[in-house]
């Protein structure tokens, strides 16, 4: 993808109704995981142009089924193929780099397998490159650019979840690093509505994965077929919320194309990329979104001071409040359809930024997170007062943010 294409990219995001998707696969690995990032970003994208882009999460172009077992004879031997009594050739699911075919092992357990589409590593970090050097160039244009987004530092997020995501045994480490978390803390924050499929070791590689088949259905699916209850959006926001601020070890990629729903429980798929955040700022963050929940925005504007690692004399902090109190004075009682959250905490950051205040690059994972789940809940129930509804989570977590 070279630079003309990185500025076509974002022609078809911004400005075509709806986006090309073939066009934007086409472009590359690179273009669908920008694609994926802006799928969400219903708060200043049209509704139309959101719901194309979320087709990236899991319906991207598989291969040809005269593919299918010329790509899984070059990952696996006959051994490995003994071990199913049949794999479908069509897949299930397609998503950025990987497709799901439906199986049965010899022991007759339905699973299904994930499959690397094709080598996509290096093409991928070429693209990174390109891109970079003109993030680069904008930033030394515009400094100010690299201290209130940091394209590049996006950039950075997005190859390391993409390059861990391509190499499947990431997975296989990353959801038992999930599971241990979840078993030594489930009787004391309540995550018996939260499992994780059976990964099977022994038949997984590099570049195949097998496991189990839950029967359910992806948050995706939900959004788009209407008919996600709330409730359980509430309950993903308390889990992983407890994974993000309590313990600081998270999903990465926690987009809905991501978590399944069965019976009301919550599975967590794809864990290929981990999220982490320091102690620091997952704790300062806790306490900006608890003060955020009762709107306390003086406790608010301390509590990004204090993430911050550099501090403010008393006379700037002062100005700084004023104005942070300004970009609130709104702010209460809205619904997530009235003013977006990923909306707002972008503009607080920036406002912290802009009076002098400096944030480790930690920041972004949590951000996409929060954007995920903001957009989720503007997709699922437009009318509702997050805020409001976040602030039964708060004790819970509590006692785990220190």
């Amino acid at each position: 993808m070279n630079t003309w294409a990185f500025f076509d990219l974002l022609y078809e995001i911004f400005y075509r109704r709806p986006p090309n998707l073939e066009k934007v696969q086409k472009r590359g690995l690179l273009a669908v995981k920008i694609g994926q990032m802006f799928a969400l970003r219903i708060d200043f994208l049209p509704p139309e142009t959101c719901t194309a882009l979320s087709e990236l999460y899991q319906n991207t172009s598989g291969l040809p089924a005269e593919d299918f077992d010329a790509l899984l004879t070059s990952h696996v031997d006959s051994d490995w193929r003994s071990s199913f009594l049949d794999i479908e050739e069509q897949p299930l699911a397609s998503a950025s780099v990987g497709q799901v075919h439906r199986a049965r092992l010899a022991t007759g357990e339905p699973v299904v397998v994930k499959l690397i589409k094709k080598e996509f590593s290096s093409s991928f970090r070429r693209d990174v490159e390109t891109v970079s050097r003109l993030f680069r160039l904008l930033t030394s244009v515009y400094p100010k650019l690299k201290k209130v987004a940091d394209p590049l530092a996006l950039l950075e997020m997005i190859k390391g979840d993409t390059l861990a995501e391509l190499d499947l045994t990431n997975e296989l480490r990353n959801q038992q690093i999930l599971k241990d978390i979840h078993r030594a803390h489930t009787r004391a924050v309540n995550l018996d509505n939260l499992r994780f499929p059976k990964l099977y070791d022994d038949l997984s590689s590099t570049n195949v994965l097998v496991a189990e088949e839950i029967q359910g259905d992806t948050l995706e699916t939900l959004l788009e077929q209407g008919c996600l209850d709330y409730a359980d959006l509430k309950m993903l926001f308390r889990v992983h919320g407890f994974y993000m601020f309590g313990i600081g070890t998270f999903h990465g990629d926690l987009h809905p194309g991501n978590v399944l729903l069965k019976d009301h429980t919550l599975y967590f798929v794809d864990c290929g990329a981990i999220g982490y955040v320091s102690q620091k700022l997952r704790t300062g963050l806790f306490q900006f979104m608890k003060h955020l929940c009762y709107y306390d925005y003086p406790g608010c504007a301390n509590a990004l001071h204090l993430m911050s690692d550099r501090t403010l004399p008393k006379e700037r902090y002062q100005v700084f409040l004023q104005k942070f109190l300004k970009l609130y004075q709104d702010f209460s009682d809205k619904t997530v359809s009235e003013v977006s959250l990923t909306e707002q905490m972008m503009r607080t950051i920036k406002l912290g930024v802009h009076h002098g205040m400096s944030f480790e690059k930690g920041m972004f994972p949590i951000i996409k997170s929060l954007m995920y789940l903001d957009g989720m809940v503007l997709r699922c129930n437009p009318s509702a007062v997050l805020m409001k509804d976040m602030r039964e989570f708060i004790p819970q977590l509590e006692a785990y943010v220190h």
